[in-house]
């Protein structure tokens, strides 16, 4: 296991898809808190927890506080955001990338492509492979 003492922030309206989401990055040494709304995200962060993102995954439609709303709230932050959505629109995942997104993930998600995304987020070294990460 790597420990980068760096904290991934999950936001999806989905509580199965947090769950394992926070397992598959659990596996690989990165330590995850899930969020189920944008509004509770953005609610924690203004809260002064201790909740210090080194990097945010969320899904790219939820109702209120979606993906894009979120990126343009943290945008001052620099905090880097990887997109992902179960309705891929390639005009869309074109505009995340012109915007910085390291990563635009479709749903259902391949756990090599979500750990990639997760390194270019974050800027790591290849993080040690695990035996096919599973989401069920």
């Amino acid at each position: 296991m790597v420990n980068f003492n760096r904290i991934v922030a999950v936001v999806d309206d989905d509580e199965s898809v947090r769950r394992a989401l926070k397992r598959v990055l659990h596996s690989f040494g990165v330590e995850a808190e899930t969020f189920p709304s944008g509004e509770a995200f953005l609610s924690t962060l203004s809260s002064g927890a201790s909740c210090h993102s080194a990097c945010v995954i969320v899904d790219f439609q939820m109702p209120g506080v979606d993906g894009l709303e979120l990126l343009r709230r943290l945008a001052p932050t620099g905090v880097p955001i990887i997109f992902m959505t179960g309705h891929d629109d390639p005009a869309v995942r074109n505009k995340a990338f012109a915007i910085g997104a390291p990563g635009y993930l479709k749903k259902p998600l391949d756990g090599v492509a979500l750990i990639g995304a997760v390194e270019k987020a974050l800027e790591l070294p290849v993080l040690p492979k695990s035996s096919s990460p599973s989401w069920g």
